[in-house]
């Protein structure tokens, strides 16, 4: 069973969450909060396997929350809730931790595979959508300067990092290079140790970052 923790400012919100998640046999909502103060403090009780966090609320945003629960090393995969497809807060959130995001709009097909990724170990990368946010909000290092990520990878990582970058899903990467789906989980986690990042979405930004992927390319 994965459980979840619902935080946001709006009641309708968690109402309407609640009842489409507790509708999947293997999903349960076991707490729900307003703001991201009251989220931490159940968090460290409840210990949810998904927190699905709005960005914006009163006391404390999605963003301190998401920094606070890192901080705490928390096991719970953050899924971060916004009414904007292009949002700075919801990119920072992805620098900060958070597995990936969902617009509060969303059918509930989209929802209830969102929380599914996240709390088996996946981040929420492969929608276009999340690439352009990346893209538009990357920060890129001065002119000049080598993509330093590159430098400990061996080139057939480097081509499965730019794959990764482009939101291209396990399956995806296999079938373009002709390797097994074990094979290139295998080159991923292997990128991940090397990078000596958390996750597929901090291996993107930083490959975004260092100036390794070109927005647009």
């Amino acid at each position: 069973m994965t459980t979840i923790l619902l935080v946001d400012d709006q009641q309708l919100i968690r109402d309407g969450f609640k009842l489409m998640l507790n509708l999947e046999p293997d999903l349960d909502v076991v707490g729900e909060a307003a703001d991201g103060r009251a989220a931490l403090a159940l968090a460290a009780r409840l210990h949810p396997d998904v927190v699905l966090l709005d960005i914006r609320m009163p006391v404390m945003d999605g963003l301190e929350t998401t920094r606070r629960l890192a901080a705490a090393h928390s096991s719970a995969a953050i899924l971060v809730l916004t009414t904007f497809d292009l949002d700075e807060y919801v990119y920072q959130a992805l620098r900060d931790g958070a597995r990936g995001f969902l617009l509060k709009d969303a059918p509930r097909e989209q929802l209830v595979h969102a929380v599914r990724v996240v709390a088996g170990g996946e981040t929420l990368l492969a929608p276009a959508i999340t690439r352009r946010l990346i893209e538009r909000f990357v920060r890129r290092p001065a002119g000049g300067q080598p993509p330093a990520v590159a430098a400990p990878l061996t080139e057939r990582e480097q081509t499965v990092l730019r794959l990764l970058a482009h939101g291209q899903s396990n399956a995806e990467m296999a079938a373009e290079l002709v390797l097994g789906e074990a094979t290139v989980k295998t080159h991923v986690a292997r990128i991940l140790a090397k990078l000596g990042v958390r996750d597929r979405v901090q291996a993107v930004i930083a490959a975004y970052e260092s100036g390794f992927v070109e927005p647009g390319a």
